[in-house]
């Protein structure tokens, strides 16, 4: 599928590169971290989600992700569609490592989606994972990506708001914060001279 921009839009991969080196910079994200990536091919086309996925806008937009994973070092997972439950593609190297529970199917455009597909077979040891807990996500589509970041959630506003014709949302995450009025969440913030027992 050839997607139509204007000739003074930058391409989609450029468009994926931009949006995704600004949420690693933001979030400082790197090696042993995870971002979940969900996107709606036929949303990027213009049409509606799960209408016209198209592979070969999957190429271009997994081309933009790989050049930012290797600048930063994270490691992206690829959410499938609602007819694979919204399974998670990745190297078996990562649910190993992560103790993540695999379930069994391989990605296919009508079922999983065309970027958990193109994902799933440019891996070297590709599998499914049932849930993850990324450190932030780029929504391509509205996708729903948010079952699988950690919590909380905390939306990041990227320059770019479009990849193609699908608007992008993005999320990077915090620790939950816990305690009261005394609680202290900065190394250099000072404790007043209240003791607990």
């Amino acid at each position: 599928m050839t997607i139509e921009l204007d000739s003074d839009q930058p391409g989609l991969q450029e468009q994926t590169v931009t949006i995704l080196r600004e949420l690693a910079l933001a979030g400082k994200l790197g090696p042993g971290q995870i971002v979940v990536i969900g996107t709606s091919t036929s949303e990027v086309a213009g049409q509606k989600i799960g209408t016209s996925g198209a592979v070969d806008v999957a190429q271009q937009l997994l081309a933009g992700i790989r050049e930012v994973q290797q600048e930063f070092g994270f490691e992206p997972v690829f959410q499938c569609c609602e007819h694979l439950n919204r399974a998670l593609v990745m190297e078996r190297s990562l649910l190993t490592r992560l103790g993540l529970t695999e379930v069994g199917a391989v990605p296919v455009p009508k079922a999983g989606g065309s970027m958990a597909s193109a994902a799933y077979r440019s891996l070297s040891d590709p599998c499914l994972a049932e849930h993850v807990q990324a450190h932030a996500g780029v929504d391509i589509g509205e996708t729903m990506i948010g079952m699988h970041l950690r919590h909380v959630a905390v939306p990041f506003r990227t320059t770019l708001r479009y990849i193609g014709e699908a608007r992008v949302t993005t999320a990077l995450t915090r620790p939950k914060l816990i305690g009261g009025e005394r609680a202290v969440y900065q190394m250099e913030e000072q404790p007043d001279s209240t003791f607990c027992d």
